[in-house]
């Protein structure tokens, strides 16, 4: 055989079994990948006091307060880096907690971040003070709300009303260092990187944990919300 088939045909082995060996090693590990961690059991659902509820949805969890216009960067960016990109995924939505007295800041904040595109599985919720604190202070957070009921960060809600989040969230350099760990229970709408790098990722871990367990396949080794260090009685109560 012509020395330059045998090199041809060679190649084109490797490049095809290459990419087919590589799939087959991923395979036993399939399943072997860590849960979001969940921060805190129990966050209070907003069923009773409005058209729309947390429980049975995997829900991105806003504050906009009685100005949401003050939000207006946070939320163009929850709609660009993580809206656009789980929109499609199934019982996902994003939930805005808005004061009544906002309605009208509210439908000039919708035109900003619409953009052309129906907001269907992005919901804002009008709720009483009480009410707006009540489901907040079910959170574990480290920045309380401002002084119009707002905060730039965002929460993620899975559908048993578990607060998700990162336990430790240290990197690999962090850990070999011995650094302490450090949490990340929200996730700050003003720093793309922490939307793109952190929020995006673990909302994919989220869905992908959802899916295995409809197949049967999910093992769960999720840290209870009682190991967070840090976290007082009167935080987990």
């Amino acid at each position: 055989m012509d020395k330059k088939l045998v090199i041809r045909y060679t190649v084109l082995g490797i490049l095809f079994f290459l990419p087919v060996a590589f799939l087959l090693m991923l395979l036993p590990a399939k399943h072997n990948y860590n849960p979001l961690d969940i921060i805190k059991d129990e966050v209070t659902d907003i069923q009773s006091v409005s058209d729309y509820a947390l429980e049975d949805h995997i829900t991105v969890l806003a504050f906009f307060g009685k100005d949401p216009l003050q939000n207006r960067v946070a939320a163009s960016n929850l709609k660009e880096l993580i809206y656009d990109k789980f929109k499609g995924f199934k019982k996902f939505q994003i939930v805005a907690i808005v004061s009544p007295e906002a309605e009208d800041k509210l439908d000039v904040l919708k035109k900003e971040i619409q953009a052309h595109e129906d907001l269907k599985y992005w919901h804002f919720v009008f709720l009483s003070e009480d009410d707006t604190k009540a489901v907040f202070n079910s959170l574990i957070t480290d920045r309380p709300l401002n002084s119009n009921l707002s905060t730039s960060k965002v929460f993620i809600v899975d559908m048993d009303l578990h607060q998700r989040g990162r336990l430790d969230d240290r990197t690999e350099r962090e850990v070999e260092n011995n650094v302490a760990k450090y949490d990340l229970t929200s996730y700050d709408c003003i720093e793309v990187a922490i939307l793109k790098n952190k929020m995006s990722e673990d909302m994919r871990v989220l869905f992908t944990e959802y899916r295995e367990k409809r197949k049967g396949n999910f093992d769960s080794t999720t840290r209870r919300a009682n190991d967070l260090k840090g976290v007082t009685d009167e935080q987990e109560n």
